[in-house]
């Protein structure tokens, strides 16, 4: 049995959250060059030498990507092995986010009831989702989710007699929905299988994966890029007018589900989809 202090996974996350605030992972920054080279749209090229030109600054700067510094979302991963000493988890990764977000000076978004809206004052608390797994380590992923592009997200109970140009379609038109509104070029995070809740959860894990790791399932690989072209064909383009890049990727993750069902949700990235990941 290894021993984990809390306050380790306090510091850790802390961390994690101002980093992947401040600095983009290299996946990404690389295909935001990339796809800047492909844009066929001369506006659509300006936008993207603006955008890198931000993310530039950001790094020089040492301040955020983007003024949304995002609702915290913290995937942990915690080994079988691992005995957590001197606190509860959750409790450890709010104190990691309350530091996170009032030491490193980001914007609190987070209110504490949906209707009555009142401000927590320091981005708690955050979305956790835990795993148990083997080993004697944590993982953690703190992924900020800025609204502009969560709120363009949608999901679909799918009967199994759709198929899988019909879920292509869906996230297209998903994208083309969306126009502007999520800072395009997306990143787009398809959840396929599993229930309700599965399939939302599917998609923001596949937010997380890099844009270099495609599937390591053949059909699902294909399946990404078909989607990715059918996105990009839409026309909305960098920020919402027009051009050849609406999406910098489509990430798919799928999971077994039910002889009735095929749950299908789509979670709408920005073009600074942020994530930063550590193991203790």
């Amino acid at each position: 049995m290894r021993i984990v202090k809390a306050s380790e996974i306090t510091d850790k996350v802390r961390e994690l959250c101002i980093s992947a605030n401040k600095v983009l992972p290299g996946d990404l920054t690389d295909r935001i060059e990339k796809c800047s080279k492909c844009e066929k749209s001369r506006l659509g090229v300006s936008i993207f030498d603006d955008m890198k030109a931000n993310i530039a600054a950001a790094k020089e700067l040492d301040i955020p990507v983007c003024q949304d510094t995002g609702m915290a979302v913290v995937f942990v991963e915690v080994g079988q092995d691992v005995h957590i000493e001197g606190g509860l988890l959750e409790d450890a990764i709010n104190s990691g986010v309350h530091k996170g977000y009032t030491e490193g000076l980001l914007r609190c978004s987070v209110v504490g009831d949906p209707l009555r809206r009142i401000n927590t004052g320091d981005n708690t608390p955050a979305v956790i989702h835990t795993r148990i797994v083997a080993g004697d380590r944590i993982k953690l992923t703190v992924a900020p989710k800025g609204f502009g592009s969560e709120n363009m997200s949608r999901l679909r109970m799918f009967t199994p007699a759709y198929g899988r140009d019909d879920i292509i379609a869906f996230v297209a038109e998903t994208a083309r929905i969306a126009g502007g509104n999520p800072c395009p070029p997306m990143v787009l995070g398809v959840g396929i299988g599993s229930d309700f809740e599965g399939c939302a959860l599917l998609a923001k894990k596949a937010l997380c994966r890099s844009l270099d790791m495609p599937n390591s399932d053949e059909f699902y690989r294909q399946m990404e890029g078909d989607a990715l072209a059918a996105v990009n064909a839409t026309g909305v383009g960098p920020q919402g007018f027009g051009g050849t890049i609406t999406a910098l990727a489509v990430n798919i993750e799928a999971a077994p589900t039910h002889i009735a069902g095929l749950p299908v949700a789509v979670n709408v990235g920005c073009h600074v989809t942020r994530h930063a990941s550590a193991e203790i």
